[in-house]
């Protein structure tokens, strides 16, 4: 079983491949657990909470440019204190392990936002 440690020390890779469902959740475990696997297991999300529209969008400058140093992005919900952070590998049709690094790299931004 990989650790969040583990995710936030690897990088992207543009050669990658679906996760198989229990692959899937074993990597659901190395990340915060406010992240959630979608029913049909192709995304997982994640909702950041801040106390105002300022600290909200610093985070989403602070993903954005994880997402680009990375080369992979999610789909983004932002709201005045809220940010909801979608993940899925399109070209793949589902979850890659990408989706993994990132979410561990997000989370790292944030430590111990519930």
């Amino acid at each position: 079983m990989m650790s969040d440690r583990e995710l936030t020390d690897r990088q992207c890779q543009h050669e990658t491949s679906l996760l198989d469902s229990a692959t899937a959740q074993a990597l659901m475990t190395a990340i915060h657990a406010n992240w959630s696997l979608s029913e049909d297991g192709q995304v997982i999300k994640r909702t950041f909470r801040f106390k105002n529209y300022y600290q909200t969008i610093a985070f989403v400058n602070a993903l954005a440019w994880v997402a680009h140093r990375q080369d992979h992005h999610p789909d983004l919900e932002v709201g005045y204190n809220r940010c909801v952070v979608n993940f899925s590998t399109h070209s793949v049709g589902g979850l890659s392990e990408n989706d993994f690094i990132c979410a561990a790299r997000i989370d790292a931004l944030v430590p111990g936002n519930a």
